[in-house]
């Protein structure tokens, strides 16, 4: 019988580990989640679709225009008609009618290039939306990640504070037997209580900070994440990283740098573009046309039809537009040494950063390598404490310094963990690798 209850414990506590792996989210799960159904993430890709339908020819203007044109005329008149030979003839409700119909060709043979550099603006276009797009995740990423670590941080934190709070229970028992033998006075026990109602409000407030912060995981994700999950708190750094190497990447990579070097082809062909209105355009025309006339009996032709293919080149020069084109061009220019002083610019500033994101990331990881060294100290003056507690060597007082001593360990090592590995993830931005790199 005994052992039939230890097999059925057995399975149940297998069960519900299982069932919590099954919810456990990894940050490679939240990851494809939000690549999936975030809605920033979403409509940059749709933007990138309509980027790609720009760049298509049939977007190019290299193609002709073909229209067609289709009329109807139909009267009805009173008429006068006096001849030749000095008779007169009077109609009444005299019907006649018209029809035409045509196809019109119109294609521009040349108009000063602009067509060209105006097609190649656009795919270098597509290309800028596909950087700003990569921004978009790159930024997304970034905001899931850290919402991804602060759950991660703020569940390790609700553990240790419901671990201290197991602690100050087992210790309030036991200050009750103390009180009722006589080796400890009431206070002893009071203190007990009191330590035990300031836990339990921590582990009140840890576990509402952790639903709301499991909430905003969520909607990042596009609320796709399972009901009670849980994240992984295990934490790898990326080992290996080279500075030079890194900044090298800067320059070749940065989202931000490549997004400025797109504009700045942009602006080039903007330029060349305006001044392609300096030559002049020749198009091409061309036309078949159908008309038939029903006349009324006035008219010598009772019917009249016609049909007719009609071709020809014209060629227009805008010598002088009043100096529109010539503002155009000076204006184009001014944008364009603009967009250079702003990729100089945009160039100091990313290094300058860059060399700050490097420091703080091997700051903090060697901050959370002395908080994790520094939680060996603090659990073992804890445990000696508590050995002392026991057998009556150490004071309420001194316990509940050493308990809360491991506490704020614990939970500083956690906030350094996740703060260097935050660093991490800005630096693989900043080099452009945040993408290349397995969450």
């Amino acid at each position: 019988m005994r052992n039939t209850k230890i097999y059925v414990l057995a399975m149940i506590i297998l069960a519900c580990s299982v069932v919590k792996a099954q919810n456990v989210v990894t940050t490679q799960n939240a990851v494809e989640l939000a690549l999936e159904h975030n809605y920033g993430i979403q409509i940059s890709k749709n933007n990138v679709e309509i980027a790609e339908n720009n760049t298509n020819v049939l977007n190019s203007g290299f193609l002709p225009r073909l229209t067609g044109n289709a009329g109807a005329t139909y009267n009805l008149d009173n008429t006068d008609a006096e001849f030749s030979d000095g008779s007169v003839r009077t109609l009444n409700n005299a019907e006649s009618s018209r029809y035409n119909a045509s196809i019109n060709l119109n294609y521009t043979l040349f108009d000063g290039l602009g067509r060209q550099y105006n097609y190649r603006r656009l795919k270098e276009e597509k290309q800028l939306t596909e950087l700003e797009a990569r921004e978009t995740i790159e930024n997304t990423m970034i905001q899931l990640l850290s919402i991804y670590y602060n759950v991660a941080q703020i569940s390790e934190n609700a553990d240790a504070l419901q671990q201290t709070l197991n602690i100050s229970r087992n210790r309030l028992i036991r200050s009750e037997y103390q009180f009722e033998y006589g080796q400890d006075s009431k206070l002893g026990v009071l203190n007990a209580q009191v330590d035990i109602n300031n836990d339990s409000i921590n582990v009140i407030n840890a576990n509402q900070q952790l639903i709301n912060a499991k909430r905003d995981l969520n909607v990042v994700t596009g609320n796709k994440l399972p009901v009670n999950f849980e994240v992984d708190t295990l934490i790898t750094f990326t080992l290996g990283l080279d500075r030079m190497d890194l900044l090298q990447k800067v320059k070749s990579n940065n989202v931000t740098f490549l997004q400025l070097e797109k504009n700045l082809l942009i602006g080039q062909y903007n330029l060349k573009s305006w001044k392609s209105d300096y030559l002049p355009t020749l198009g091409l025309t061309g036309s078949y046309g159908w008309n038939k006339n029903n006349n009324n009996a006035a008219s010598f032709l009772a019917v009249s039809t016609n049909t007719g293919l009609s071709t020809g080149i014209n060629l227009s020069w805008n010598l002088f537009d009043g100096g529109s084109t010539i503002t155009r061009v000076k204006n184009a220019q001014i944008d364009l040494e603009n967009l250079q002083l702003q990729k100089e610019q945009i160039v100091m500033n990313i290094e300058r950063d860059f060399n700050n994101a490097w420091d703080d990331y091997q700051n903090k990881l060697t901050i959370f390598n002395v908080r994790e060294n520094n939680i060996i100290t603090f659990k073992n003056n804890f445990e000696r404490t508590q050995e002392k507690f026991r057998i009556g060597q150490a004071t309420s007082l001194e316990f509940r310094q050493a308990q809360l001593n491991l506490l704020g360990a614990e939970l500083s090592r956690n906030q350094a963990k996740y703060e260097a590995k935050l660093a991490e993830l800005i630096l693989l931005q900043l080099s452009g690798e945040l993408l290349n790199v397995n969450f």
